[in-house]
């Protein structure tokens, strides 16, 4: 299963996802960022790669959607709702992060 976590910068949030998720089993996880100077930008590719893309907030659903809306037909998109307060891999954020994805995928 191809994860993409998405949040703004793919400096914080996303890369924490990425890591936690990269060592479960069957599952492949890459992070990016919706802002133009984000470390990995999302991409058309990135969205076709993905089985389910899982944002942060809502502003990055919406960006992702006016953008890639005809990559998105088949797609499972959700928002985390995890707020911009986290230092990468912030324990609290693992946690929260942990409880929040498996409502939207089985791992």
């Amino acid at each position: 299963m191809n994860l993409l976590f998405v949040c703004s910068e793919n400096r914080l949030r996303s890369p924490t996802a990425e890591a936690v998720f990269a060592e479960y089993h069957g599952v492949e996880a890459i992070g990016a960022g919706t802002n133009s100077d984000a470390a990995t930008p999302v991409s058309g590719d990135l969205i076709e790669w993905a089985d389910v893309i899982l944002v942060m907030e809502s502003s990055h659903r919406n960006k992702i959607s006016k953008k890639y809306r005809s990559l998105l037909k088949n797609k499972k998109l959700a928002v985390l709702d995890i707020p911009d307060i986290y230092e990468c891999m912030d324990p609290q954020l693992i946690k929260l992060l942990k409880v929040k994805v498996p409502q939207y995928v089985n791992l």
